[in-house]
């Protein structure tokens, strides 16, 4: 019997000892192998890195943005119950989690002024019927879409006109602001925008038959301006830059000034016409149009007409107070858009040259909603504006204080669409 064990221990110990030796020999081999693995981990990780650094640099993203460290607070979610109250000049684009960096916004150098001339956004027109305020010689109904919040008018058919029934007073520098979905299909035309002068005012007047005229003609390719004057050629423009994109929220900006045509889209100013107009253009009439054989159907909304470039300096500096339209949240939140950099900018190099001034910002919102929800969201929004001026323009934060009153300093009745956008402000007092 102690032999059978002292065989089997034998055994054992022979074993172990050639195991350990086989570990030993495979020492070299199992290195190599760590070590080719590491490398190749190591290149991954570098190629990952490169090939986010090329995506950031595509899309414009931020990755400071992304990690919440470029002055703009997150997105919160705010209960929908909670309140209604639309921002000021807001788009109803929806998420703003993957929003740009307002910097990249940095060629919007427009500034809405403290007018508001027109809003429509088709919220007091019944889903189903045709809007109350238009007319057209073809057909429409207002829509609710899955892709945004809101009502929109359905532009359903491939030719026609749809007309504001109200003449408008535009001035010479003014900015027009929509929110459009092209739906899927079809020719390369969205929309056409026609702004125009009458001799005499008629419900359904032809724009190409006007005193003087401009259309815009948005396109899935790019887009086409013609300046137009009654027995005279005219004056065309046209870029191929960011183009409007099928079955998404594309936000379009035009910017007439004088005899000057500027337009805006994602991010970027894609055409610039310094003499796109005559020189006595007069605008009255705001239509929509599509082209026979040329145009898919569209959805539109938000379409808001302020006055352009308020003297800043002497509202804020001789005055003590600017009232602006030109900083941009959506529905709820109180995140600034990167529409906004034009206003802010305009603001901040008035506030850097003059170091000494202290300002307050007041943020105000329409009746929407619950009270106190409005109140937070007022008092938010301000925050965040002193917040972007501070991290994004390098303006010292201990000359701004900020407040909201809420819907409790109404400028209109809260009775209308347009009414109510003029009451959704941002206010810069100084103290």
């Amino acid at each position: 019997m102690k032999t059978l064990v002292g065989v089997f221990l034998t055994v054992f110990f022979l074993a172990m000892v050639i195991g350990v030796s086989a570990q030993i020999i495979n020492v070299p081999k199992r290195v190599e192998t760590k070590t080719v693995n590491r490398v190749n981990h190591n290149i991954d990780k570098g190629i990952d890195k490169g090939l986010d650094a090329v995506e950031d640099g595509v899309t414009g993203k931020n990755k400071k943005t992304d990690n919440n460290q470029s002055g703009t607070p997150e997105t919160e979610k705010t209960d929908p119950k909670k309140s209604t109250d639309n921002s000021a000049s807001e788009s109803k684009s929806g998420n703003t989690q993957d929003q740009p960096a307002l910097q990249s916004f940095s060629k919007y150098d427009f500034v809405p002024g403290d007018k508001i001339l027109l809003y429509e956004d088709f919220s007091q027109d019944a889903v189903g019927d045709f809007p109350a305020l238009w007319t057209t010689n073809k057909s429409g109904e207002v829509n609710t879409l899955s892709v945004a919040p809101g009502n929109w008018l359905n532009l359903n058919a491939t030719e026609g006109n749809w007309w504001f029934l109200k003449p408008i007073e535009f001035p010479q520098n003014f900015i027009l602001e929509f929110d459009i979905v092209p739906k899927k299909g079809g020719a390369r035309y969205a929309v056409g925008v026609a702004l125009y002068g009458e001799n005499g005012f008629k419900e359904m007047s032809d724009p190409y038959a006007c005193k003087t005229g401009l259309i815009v003609s948005v396109a899935k390719t790019g887009w086409e301006t013609q300046g137009l004057k009654a027995g005279s050629p005219k004056i065309t423009g046209n870029s191929q830059l960011q183009p409007v994109e099928e079955e998404k929220v594309n936000h379009v900006i035009i910017w007439v000034q004088n005899r000057r045509v500027r337009i805006y889209h994602k991010g970027a100013k894609v055409l610039d016409m310094p003499t796109n107009l005559y020189e006595d253009s007069k605008f009255t009439r705001l239509g929509f149009m599509l082209y026979r054989g040329a145009s898919c159907a569209s959805y539109v909304t938000n379409v808001k007409i302020t006055t352009a470039s308020p003297d800043t300096r002497n509202k804020l500096l001789t005055e003590g107070k600017l009232v602006t339209y030109g900083i941009y949240f959506d529905v709820n939140k109180d995140i600034v858009k990167p529409e906004s950099y034009g206003t802010l900018n305009d603001i901040a190099k008035i506030l850097n040259e003059v170091p000494d001034v202290k300002v307050k910002i007041v943020g105000h919102t329409d009746a929407d909603g619950q009270d106190a929800a409005n109140l937070d969201l007022s008092k938010r929004r301000a925050a965040s504006v002193k917040n972007e001026l501070v991290k994004s323009f390098n303006v010292n934060g201990d000359r701004l204080v900020t407040d909201g009153l809420g819907e409790g300093q109404p400028v209109a009745p809260n009775d209308t669409p347009a009414n109510k956008a003029m009451n959704r402000r941002v206010e810069f007092i100084k103290q």
